[in-house]
């Protein structure tokens, strides 16, 4: 299936997935879509029905995504904006990131957050304490050439006309939220930040996190499906047995472009996590069922 990528990209971009995470998709669910952490929204982008809702956490990424789909983010808008910035990054280098992202965090501008996101260091999104911005320069001044420049535009033209078929709901909000505005018919598709790998001030991500998703994900009366890691090389993730095994777990290793230096990438097993039993064909390494723990082993976990 042919994956499109949006204009904002981050670390652990799922494109790489997509056809996985279709593949354990009932081939008749036709109801609403819902991401509760939408990050760049790679997924649902691909594979949402009609209708959707993205959510999540980090006010920036809803409004720039708002400002889309309203039109005020156009291709020509984006491709002016960053031809007239790309050549000032070029003639004053990192100082002109850093006068950029001092302007975004007072005015929010999804223009400028764009520019910080495509210049900034390895695709980070990054926010300290106080909401601020602070991922750094890539240190390439010459970021902006005119086919990287395209490739950009012609992202924002894709999402512009998907926006304009199909009846996407952005919503600034966490996931508990969410999940509780959640119906029956509806499919769920939960991407939090993955426990003990990854922390930002809108992503930061604990174990009270993880086991309160855990307690909504176990009442919701729609499907869910959600994404995490299973082991690496060097660990497991130990929520898989201590939470997650009462749910159906299917796995596939995934390298993630993850890090400032190549030998610090390595590959993961993912996992994909559902409510309703999956056939895992030739798409995973293993699939397995778990009974239900016992209401009380349960009820130990809180």
């Amino acid at each position: 299936m042919k994956i499109n990528i949006p204009p904002i990209k981050s670390q652990g971009i799922k494109s790489k997935l997509i056809p996985w995470i279709h593949s354990v998709i009932p081939s008749d669910f036709d109801g609403l879509w819902v991401e509760p952490f939408m990050g760049t929204g790679v997924v649902g982008f691909n594979l949402a029905p009609h209708h959707a809702l993205f959510c999540d956490t980090n006010p920036h990424l809803i409004h720039f995504y708002t400002s889309l789909a309203q039109g005020e983010v156009t291709g020509p808008r984006v491709r002016n904006f960053l031809v007239q910035e790309g050549k000032r990054l070029l003639d004053q280098g990192e100082s002109h990131y850093y006068a950029i992202r001092e302007r975004f965090n007072k005015n929010h501008s999804p223009l400028d957050f764009l520019f910080l996101n495509r210049a900034g260091f390895n695709g980070m999104i990054r926010f300290n304490r106080r909401g601020e911005l602070n991922t750094p320069f890539c240190r390439k001044p010459q970021r902006f050439s005119p086919a990287y420049i395209t490739k950009i535009v012609n992202q924002v033209e894709w999402l512009s006309g998907l926006f304009r078929i199909k009846q996407f709901e952005f919503k600034c909000q966490d996931f508990t939220t969410t999940l509780k505005e959640s119906s029956a018919n509806d499919m769920i598709y939960c991407d939090p930040p993955y426990i003990d790998r990854h922390a930002d001030y809108y992503n930061t991500w604990d174990d009270s996190q993880e086991r309160a998703l855990f307690s909504a994900l176990s009442t919701v009366t729609s499907k869910f499906i959600l994404s995490s890691w299973h082991h690496n090389d060097y660990r497991h993730n130990d929520y898989i047995n201590l939470l997650w095994q009462r749910f159906q777990i299917i796995t596939k290793e995934h390298f993630y472009h993850l890090g400032g230096k190549e030998e610090n990438r390595n590959p993961m097993v993912e996992a994909l996590i559902s409510n309703f039993e999956v056939n895992s064909g030739n798409y995973g390494e293993s699939a397995k069922t778990i009974k239900p723990m016992p209401l009380q082993i349960q009820k130990n976990l809180f």
